[in-house]
């Protein structure tokens, strides 16, 4: 018998003052029986760094051809495509011809490295697609914040992530491994 996904209600406030954007998303996110508290986590820091009112996430891992997370236009085209872990070239090229911006946030330290060194010149002529990775140390600090009940505080400035969970605080510094033209 399959397992359900786990149901986690998230308010997350977001005060981003390099895009100026100052908002609290009610979310009800479902969590994957495979997905583990660090992706769960990068998932969310990924929504609050392109947030947006449009912004929702999508049914993720349980499907093949969605983003986890994705904006779309008033007349349904896909403006952004956001994954998360280590996508293959092809499905990095499918998404960029899909969407008008793709943002993958890699994560798992050595293993994104090598990843990102054995697909990066493959991406190049990819003008909408920007790479952001995140640090082991990182990811692990931000999965011991998950709980079922989440009041999540994120506040971007000058690029750096504060993370905030009822007492405490977990500092993100996204890299940016390649910008969109």
């Amino acid at each position: 018998m399959a397992q359900n996904a786990t149901i986690y209600k998230v308010e997350l406030s977001v005060s981003d003052m390099d895009r100026h954007y100052y908002e609290t998303h009610k979310l009800t996110v479902a969590k994957h029986p495979s997905e583990t508290d660090e992706r769960l986590m990068v998932r969310l820091i990924a929504f609050a760094l392109n947030a947006h009112e449009h912004l929702e996430m999508t049914k993720g891992l349980s499907t093949d051809d969605e983003p986890d997370i994705w904006q779309k236009s008033l007349s349904g085209e896909l403006d952004v495509w956001v994954a998360l872990g280590l996508p293959s070239e092809k499905v990095m090229r499918q998404s960029c011809n899909k969407a008008a911006k793709v943002v993958v946030y890699p994560y798992g330290g050595r293993t994104a490295e090598m990843w990102w060194d054995k697909i990066k010149s493959s991406t190049t002529r990819f003008d909408n697609l920007q790479v952001i990775s995140f640090s082991e140390a990182d990811t692990d600090a931000l999965a011991k914040l998950a709980s079922r009940a989440m009041k999540l505080q994120v506040n971007i400035q000058d690029g750096e992530v504060m993370v905030s969970v009822d007492d405490r605080i977990t500092y993100v510094t996204p890299v940016e491994w390649k910008a969109a033209a």
